[in-house]
């Protein structure tokens, strides 16, 4: 019986496992996979359940794939037998390798104290957003926010205390915006957010929410109150603007109130 052409097959399999951008994920515990003991070092079934608890269907699907092929192989045939023992370390192989190529990805573009997306893979995913947007006459609102007093913070109560609070603000970043919206962490207390407006989710509504979760994050820390400075600006997709005119106008507004803040006390 002819063997098939592992070559043609490891390439197929590495390709289908590349993805443009990765998914940001909610739950922080789980960035790429099981850290503790390396992607590597768990079998299928592992490695499984952690592409699915990641929300990566792709990825879950592929080992599916995998799995269900490997088990077609299990026949006492000679033939078979030989071709399982050629075609799982090619095969598996080149799943180690996606593995290894998804999580350069997710360090390139992600944040590693909040998980969400660094400045590069915010530009990066707001530039695609921004543009279907604009396809689809979809308004947007971008929010840049300031974590308020966290030089206090970290003088106060020391470095590992200001990342806590940068944790918590990301965590309730996450819980006032839709999947569908692009969060980031620009760096220091820099924070970022591209979302789309809609009758649910207006300026008003969303800010509102913002400080209940802020309150709600903030509460298991009573010797400081967290809270965000946030400038807003709306992009409308029948005005061309770039993302990083976008991002200017939110600066300024940020910054303006916070004059006004400090004006007024």
């Amino acid at each position: 019986m002819p063997m098939p052409e592992l070559h043609a097959d490891k390439s197929s399999v590495a390709s289908r496992l590349k993805m443009e951008l990765p998914k940001q994920i909610s739950n922080r515990k789980v960035l790429t996979m099981d850290r503790k003991n390396g992607p590597l070092e768990n079998g299928l079934a592992e490695n499984l359940s952690s592409a699915l608890q990641a929300s990566d269907s792709e990825f879950g699907q592929i080992l599916q794939e995998v799995d269900e092929i490997s088990k077609l192989l299990k026949s006492d045939h000679p033939d078979t037998q030989t071709m399982r023992v050629a075609t799982h370390p090619a095969v598996w192989g080149a799943v180690k390798q996606a593995l290894l190529d998804r999580e350069l990805r997710y360090l390139a573009l992600t944040d590693d104290l909040t998980c969400l997306f660094n400045r590069r893979g915010f530009f990066a995913a707001a530039t695609q957003q921004l543009k279907l947007a604009q396809r689809n006459g979809q308004s947007l609102l971008l929010l840049f926010c300031d974590v308020d007093n966290l030089k206090k913070i970290n003088d106060s109560f020391g470095h590992h205390e200001g990342d806590l609070a940068l944790i918590r603000t990301a965590d309730a970043l996450e819980q006032s915006f839709r999947g569908s919206d692009t969060l980031s962490r620009l760096g220091g207390d820099e924070f970022v957010v591209l979302a789309s407006e809609t009758s649910n989710q207006t300026q008003e509504i969303i800010l509102r929410r913002l400080e209940k979760n802020l309150r709600k994050s903030g509460a298991a820390e009573p010797r400081y109150a967290l809270s965000l400075c946030v400038g807003v600006a709306r992009f409308d997709p029948k005005r061309a603007i770039t993302l990083g005119e976008l991002m200017v106008q939110a600066d300024k507004a940020m910054y303006e109130k916070k004059r006004r803040t400090q004006k007024a006390v």
